[in-house]
């Protein structure tokens, strides 16, 4: 059946390349109807700082001409995209959320860029995020909060809320975020869309503006799991230009998600990521979807990983050191904004002037940390101890894997929270993170998917599926499967029930 006629908007990624392949709509149409549903709804939603409607149709025109010449495009060529404003695109300012970078326009396109341009994907803009991918809720963006589409009065999770938000508020059917700490996780699971951060290595970051360069890894979010599949297929593989781009295959994560059965597998619950100081209604979602996975052949277990107690503190100090040194580079001196150019000030001074007025308190407050924590006389018992504990997290995941095909918990503590309810409390705001971190310390891949809403507020619920380092295909062979037990039960997919905006 075909999908003229339908609310474009409302289609999946999967769906609509099918049907531009076999001419039922063009891309071009796709295209602005996208552009027409972001005009409509962003005022409120705010997911988008640049939105590039004259470049994005004429990219879906491109492809437009270049399927009825009968060239052979990727699967997802025409499919309109939504990418986080921490990657680079040739002339299009990207701001990564923070005044310092007010008016810079890379001269360069990131590889993640590269590679949705070469796989026909058409970009509608640039996504906000929290100012240099530093929060849990894209409030520390310096232009303004994004809002959750499943009430505009919550946040839509961070770094990357304004993809996530993309997603949920039907302005994109796919999004580029990137997980530093959990900000492509933690915004999916309060909004109800799907998201992966893949093995670390396995999606190049040439081109990402670096907040920890350990820790940062872009990656594909999507509404459904085979969509998320199909777009981390297009962006992942080996790229020379980073020095930590892991040169082997990608895993055939489209393949798995289509294989969808997770009979034989054996699943992990991780004793440290349940009970205190998760909201009830995340935990019931949880355990239903667990059982939803054990009536489909999996034998679930519980495992323990006892130094992911340590987790947060070791990553609050390892990430604010890394960010200290890697946003030393906003100076005012080559790029962005610069203050205080009068010629009557040193260098110092307006290098001074420059980062007071354009990093925001956050920021602020993580490089002071950071440089702390490396400063003479405290690096071994800050920066030193920090490592020590990411080594022992890394061997509870390697013994968690001896035993089990996949871990999994909530994504979250709890569903979406008030705007304003923690953005003055930075320790509350961190413990969103407490799941999603000793994946990125130890460069684990890892996905959240919907499992329900909780009873107490009717707020989306997600669960994180965590897998061994290039053996991202397994997260979309269980997610999937899962997916599909839930859409049975449902009758639809979850993303449906976002209220009308």
């Amino acid at each position: 059946m075909g999908i003229i006629g339908a609310d474009l908007v409302r289609q999946d990624a999967a769906t609509l390349a099918r049907a531009m392949a076999e001419g039922e709509v063009s891309s071009e149409e796709v295209t602005r109807a996208h552009l027409d549903r972001i005009g409509e709804v962003d005022d409120r939603v705010h997911a988008f700082l640049q939105v590039l409607s004259t470049e994005a149709l004429d990219a879906a025109r491109d492809i437009d001409r270049r399927r009825a010449a009968g060239e052979q495009l990727g699967p997802l060529a025409g499919v309109p995209i939504a990418v986080k404003d921490v990657l680079t695109m040739t002339g299009v300012p990207t701001t990564c959320g923070s005044r310092v970078l007010e008016g810079w326009r890379p001269p360069y396109d990131s590889t993640v860029v590269e590679r949705l341009r070469a796989g026909g994907l058409v970009i509608l803009g640039k996504t906000n995020m929290d100012e240099f991918a530093m929060g849990s809720s894209t409030e520390h963006s310096a232009y303004g909060p994004t809002h959750n589409p499943w009430d505009l009065e919550r946040i839509p999770g961070g770094s990357g809320g304004g993809s996530a938000a993309a997603l949920a508020a039907f302005e994109a059917p796919l999004a580029i975020g990137t997980d530093t700490g959990g900000s492509i996780r933690q915004p999916a699971a309060v909004t109800g869309t799907v998201g992966v951060k893949p093995t670390y290595g396995g999606v190049s970051r040439y081109g990402l503006v670096a907040l920890a360069s350990s820790l940062d890894q872009a990656g594909p979010c999507a509404r459904t799991v085979k969509d998320t599949a199909l777009l981390h297929a297009a962006i992942a593989g080996h790229d020379p230009r980073d020095s930590t781009s892991i040169q082997a295959p990608v895993p055939d994560v489209v393949a798995a998600a289509d294989e969808a059965d997770v009979r034989g597998m054996r699943i992990g619950l991780v004793r440290e990521l349940r009970g205190e100081g998760y909201q009830a209604g995340v935990s019931q979602r949880f355990d239903e979807a667990v059982a939803i996975l054990t009536d489909l052949g999996a034998e679930v277990v519980e495992v323990s990983c006892p130094h992911f107690e340590y987790a947060l503190a070791a990553y609050y100090l390892i990430l604010p050191s890394e960010a200290s040194s890697n946003l030393a580079r906003f100076d005012g001196m080559r790029y962005g904004l610069r203050m205080g150019d009068d010629g009557a000030r040193s260098v110092e001074e307006v290098m001074s002037l420059t980062r007071e007025a354009g990093f925001g308190a956050e920021v602020k407050r993580r490089i002071m940390i950071g440089t702390y924590a490396l400063s003479s006389g405290y690096y071994d018992a800050y920066y030193g101890s920090a490592q020590k504990v990411r080594t022992l997290i890394t061997r509870d995941f390697e013994a968690a894997f001896a035993q089990v095909d996949v871990l999994v918990s909530p994504t979250a503590p709890t569903t979406a929270f008030r705007i304003g309810d923690k953005v003055d409390d930075p320790l509350a705001m961190y413990l969103n993170d407490i799941a999603t971190i000793p994946v990125n310390l130890a460069g684990n891949a890892a996905m959240s998917l919907p499992v329900g809403l909780a009873p107490e507020d009717g707020l989306p619920v997600g669960l994180q599926i965590m897998a061994p380092p290039m053996a991202d295909d397994r997260l979309y062979r269980v997610g999937a499967a899962l997916e599909a037990a839930l859409v049975d039960r449902w009758g639809h997919l979850l993303i449906e029930e976002v209220p009308a905006l």
